[in-house]
């Protein structure tokens, strides 16, 4: 272990503390930042949300882009308008970040947890598939689960740690069983698969800007889409769900104040600028430590899976003897160099450990063995 140690500070070039992914203001965070003080336009409205909004919605592939406060909110908005509504039921993936089953459960929608690939570490088309067969019928043109007697509403496949899923293959499943599908995109800005852009397959994408993201303004997110009428949709619901007037203060429908400020959205463009400076050296972190663990019969770098362009994110390895693990977290983090184990799956979470769920061998199998690794943009790049 202490030759990973060693390894990781000689790439970093510092003995000091290596976080596990810290941001980077390299460009013209400052400059429109103080644009955008000076203008006073600091709040909802401002030229920089419009800006961002057009750039990423380039950036992405999509016609739409609609900014938010965070990557929660987005995913929140998402499945409203893609018809989520109370005690409708929600196919996900248990591998993945809290905030993915609270967008659901804020509609009071249940999940429902079906098992990842190994090589994506997102939700298997195979376990999806073999799920629908095996609990699931059309009526009335909708997905009813024979189990709960519920609708199955919508799928939120997520792109772990960068990686894409094989979301082509959802897609298809997704639709020849009538359910939206709404991609968890919060942690692969940057990330193709078969050339297309994560978050941009399903009806509606939701991406995060939190401050451990790959471009941050401290925290946001952006909810994409084709269909004009949804992102019209989206746009009043995330401002309150305010009429448009000069002065008169009425509102439609129960609305969100989810709308990201200008201040950061003018800090959002300036990293915007910057993404394909940092997808550049992560990958290229990512070559190092795939040359460096190659020969390690003990330790498994994880690499981007078939047919994809990974942003690598967080970097990750599968530690393949269980009982290592531990030892591998606290000889790292007592060495000044932070790691830290993938999420607690979320079926073992005590809200959620009365949901329905396949057998999810592969997820079980991937919690208890893999660790992010330092995954920041080097300063020297």
């Amino acid at each position: 272990m202490k030759e990973i140690v060693d390894f990781i500070r000689e790439i970093y070039g510092t003995k000091n503390f290596i976080p596990l992914h810290e941001p980077k203001f390299i460009g013209n965070e400052k400059k429109y930042l103080n644009d955008c003080i000076d203008s006073t336009f600091v709040s909802s409205v401002g030229k920089y949300v419009d800006i961002l909004e057009e750039q990423f919605a380039k950036k992405v592939g999509s016609r739409y882009a609609i900014a938010t406060v965070n990557g929660t909110s987005a995913l929140h908005i998402s499945l409203i308008l893609s018809g989520v509504e109370e005690n409708h039921e929600v196919i996900t993936q248990p591998l993945t970040f809290i905030a993915t089953c609270n967008a659901i459960s804020y509609i009071r929608a249940k999940p429902i947890f079906v098992d990842v690939d190994l090589d994506t570490m997102g939700l298997s088309p195979k376990s999806l598939k073999k799920f629908l067969e095996n609990n699931c019928e059309i009526k009335n043109g909708q997905c009813f689960n024979k189990v709960t007697k519920n609708i199955i509403k919508a799928c939120v496949p997520m792109h772990t740690f960068g990686h894409p899923c094989k979301i082509d293959e959802i897609k298809d499943i997704c639709d020849s069983w009538k359910i939206s599908l709404v991609e968890d995109a919060a942690e692969s800005l940057g990330s193709y698969y078969k050339g297309k852009h994560t978050g941009t397959f399903g009806e509606l994408g939701a991406f995060s800007f939190n401050g451990n993201k790959i471009i941050t303004s401290g925290g946001g997110g952006i909810i994409v889409t084709d269909d004009k009428i949804l992102a019209k949709k989206a746009k009043h619901l995330t401002t309150t769900a305010k009429v448009p007037h000069k002065w008169e203060y009425v509102h439609d429908e129960i609305g969100y104040n989810y709308r990201m400020a200008n201040l950061n959205a003018s800090l959002l463009v300036a990293q915007l600028e910057e993404l394909d400076t940092f997808i550049a050296s992560k990958r290229d972190l990512a070559l190092k430590y795939e040359e460096f663990f190659k020969n390690d019969d003990k330790i498994d770098f994880i690499k981007e899976p078939l047919d994809s362009m990974s942003n690598y994110w967080l970097q990750a390895v599968i530690v393949k003897d269980i009982n290592a693990r531990d030892d591998f977290l606290d000889f790292t983090n007592n060495n000044g160099v932070m790691t830290r184990p993938i999420w607690k799956l979320m079926n073992e979470l005590e809200m959620f450990k009365g949901a329905q769920r396949d057998n999810l061998k592969n997820s079980k199998y991937l919690e208890q063995r893999v660790v992010n690794i330092s995954s920041s943009v080097r300063s020297s790049e």
